[in-house]
């Protein structure tokens, strides 16, 4: 089994609904527009006090949970602002799932077109999973089989849907740009097809452009 195809790993237990993106990237980390250097805002304020001394109680801040890879989450996960650095600020972080009853519609398509995997278990489910990482000695192990869309612990075997597409994503380690470029010999037969129906709406813009400004024959980049 490929690591497309599976996820597992040390899962660290957030009890908190609605958790919004601001919690997950507070606004002072969003100066830059790119991926880079986003995990050490991760749960900023409450990762840390106001002095930014590390705050002990937090889960991710206790030794036995450095190298978590998934989270278990309160129910509507990632609520709030659509801020992409959500994402990004968990995937640096090196968190590769989220399990919760349910996510920030926004959120979840800004997820799953990056490929941080999200699960979507029944309220009763999570909270076993919940109970038994309370419970647990150690980190709570859990793996997440994307193939057949399962997850298991210790206790806890259960079924998750997701999309054909996305599931398709993550088996051939696709993000959104990646998935559309695998489709590109049916988009430019679509293409063909559509301009060979409707020649004279092919780049209008451009000839208007030409017409308009003399330009005609001109390459444009």
């Amino acid at each position: 089994m490929s690591d497309t195809d599976r996820i597992e790993g040390i899962a660290a237990a957030l009890p908190i609904a609605n958790l919004d993106t601001d919690q997950l990237i507070p606004k002072q980390f969003l100066h830059g527009i790119d991926k880079s250097g986003l995990a050490q805002g991760l749960f900023y304020d409450l990762r840390f006090d106001a002095d930014g001394t590390p705050r002990p109680g937090f889960v991710l801040n206790q030794p036995a949970y450095q190298g978590t890879r998934i989270l278990v989450a309160g129910a509507n996960f990632g609520c709030g602002s659509s801020r992409e650095h959500a994402v990004w600020s968990l995937q640096q972080y090196g968190i590769q799932a989220v399990i919760a009853p349910s996510y920030g519609e926004i959120f979840y398509s800004n997820a799953m077109n990056n490929r941080l995997m999200l699960v979507m278990l029944k309220e009763e489910e999570v909270q076993t999973l919940l109970d038994e990482a309370d419970a647990a000695k150690q980190p709570l192990e859990i793996a997440i089989d994307v193939q057949s869309l399962t997850v298991r612990s210790p206790r806890l075997e259960a079924s998750f849907g997701m999309s054909a597409r996305h599931q398709r994503m993550f088996l051939e380690g696709l993000d959104m740009v990646g998935a559309t470029l695998a489709d590109r010999a049916e988009i430019d037969a679509f293409a063909a097809a559509h301009w060979a129906r409707h020649p004279w709406m092919k780049d209008v813009a451009r000839r208007t452009y030409d017409r308009l400004h003399g330009t005609t024959g001109v390459n444009h980049v």
